[in-house]
């Protein structure tokens, strides 16, 4: 199958009460492993690649000829979106598009509401001529995620108002307000602004996006899904299942110097940390209706 934009998955995901995941990738056994998970699931898949993977993963063009290319190796038949993930500019986001990506995130968040306004207006033009889907931040998300960084005395809760301003003048098919999730591990016990997601998800008629997926509770992803959030974003998650599986093979295994052996159960522990959220989320087996 084709990759596809998220729109139509998106809204498909608001109007069965469920979320699709969004899962980064890092190397080609996360590729691997998000790809055929997906497909044993039947679940529609976002496939993420922030700003800070694409040199290390080889370039933009890599990257989509390698999805591309296990698609097709795989005979994945689900829906695939490939997504840049926290573009920080106009450019990259062109760039990503120009290579293939079907979805870009433009986060002009650490602009003034009028500049991300304007900075994402310009993306959504250019990608939906292009048939793909834009996704935009309002607030600033707190943590750490690759080498994105917001301090927590610099991370602030979206306004609705904005919320409803930042759709109508931009036409974006997504949009991600920070209301209390946060990049990387957490630091005691998160709480979402549920009320105010709810509010945000009436008043802009859009689904929602939840970066920060990965340490929440379930009962929170649930509450959240029911708010109208349709798109959940994982990756510490996956980072740390693929790490431990690494660590605790080398540990048993010193001797080893052949890289398949540990990244073969490196792959398979990240399938079972995606199979479980693709379950969480409620996205499994909607691929097979």
């Amino acid at each position: 199958m084709a990759l596809v934009s998220m729109t139509g998955m998106l809204r498909d995901a608001n109007a069965g009460g469920y979320a699709v995941g969004q899962f980064n990738l890092n190397n080609l056994e996360f590729t691997q492993a998000f790809l055929t998970t997906a497909q044993e699931e039947a679940s529609p898949i976002i496939l993420g690649v922030s700003e800070a993977y694409i040199p290390y993963m080889g370039g933009l063009p890599f990257i989509t000829g390698m999805v591309n290319s296990l698609i097709e190796h795989y005979n994945i038949t689900v829906p695939v979106a490939l997504h840049l993930d926290h573009g920080s500019s106009y450019d990259v986001c062109i760039r990503a598009l120009k290579a293939g990506f079907t979805s870009v995130m433009i986060d002009a968040s650490h602009h003034s509401l009028e500049e991300n306004i304007e900075i994402t207006k310009r993306v959504t033009d250019v990608a939906h001529v292009l048939g793909a889907s834009v996704e935009a931040e309002l607030g600033r998300i707190g943590g750490r995620e690759d080498d994105l960084e917001v301090l927590e005395a610099e991370a602030s809760y979206a306004e609705t108002e904005d919320c409803v301003l930042m759709v109508r003048e931009t036409g974006i098919d997504c949009i991600a307000p920070a209301l209390g999730s946060v990049h990387g591990p957490y630091r005691g016990q998160p709480k979402l602004g549920l009320d105010r997601m709810k509010e945000i998800r009436e008043r802009t008629g859009l689904p929602l996006v939840l970066h920060g997926g990965s340490g929440l509770p379930d009962d929170e992803i649930r509450q959240a899904i029911a708010a109208g959030t349709a798109k959940i974003n994982v990756n510490t998650d996956n980072q740390i299942a693929f790490t431990k599986a690494v660590g605790e093979y080398l540990a048993a295994n010193p001797e080893t110097y052949d890289p398949r052996h540990y990244l073969n159960p490196a792959r398979e522990a990240i399938k079972a940390a995606a199979r479980d959220k693709m379950r969480l989320f409620g996205s499994a087996g909607i691929a097979r209706k």
